[in-house]
């Protein structure tokens, strides 16, 4: 019987201590948030006037990592803020907005600078891909909506200068 007592007891000290382990495990890790950092300024130009539809400050990236992560993980932008993606050479490019909260309007622009397709309201969280329909050398991400309150066409040009 005192064996029996002996092995409850050192029954429910073991199961307390494995409970309390396993709780302590599932910490929380908060991360701060991602914020914009201005690289430069873009502008968007109607190409039958040559008239400015918007100038808007932009992020650039350039690394692959950049590339890769893109606006990932960030909980707003604002309306004069985009994220240019400038790639080595011109080709097809295909994004989509995995880990991506925002919505967005993703702008192709060829190695001319001119808008060659775009990709509105693209939905937050979304792994569908997002394709432009003719190579590219330039991606340009604004916050959802903003293509066609910009009114924008195929053609449009855009340029840009680094800070």
């Amino acid at each position: 019987m005192q064996y029996f007592k002996l092995f409850f007891i050192l029954f429910l000290c073991s199961s307390v201590a494995f409970i309390s382990c396993k709780e302590e495990s599932k910490k929380i890790i908060k991360t701060a948030p991602i914020v914009f950092k201005k690289d430069g300024d873009l502008t968007i130009l109607k190409a039958a006037k040559d008239s400015i539809l918007t100038n808007i400050d932009i992020e650039i990236a350039e690394t692959e990592y950049e590339t890769q992560t893109g606006l990932m993980y960030r909980d707003s932008m604002g309306e004069n803020q985009g994220m240019l993606f400038v790639f080595p050479d011109v080709s097809m490019h295909s994004f989509y907005m995995k880990n991506t909260k925002i919505a967005l309007d993703i702008i192709y622009i060829d190695e001319n600078l001119r808008i060659a397709s775009f990709q509105e309201n693209a939905k937050p969280l979304d792994e569908t891909s997002l394709p432009s329909i003719v190579p590219v050398k330039y991606v340009l991400e604004v916050n959802a909506g903003l293509a066609e309150k910009w009114r924008l066409e195929i053609g449009d040009i855009i340029r840009y200068k680094k800070k």
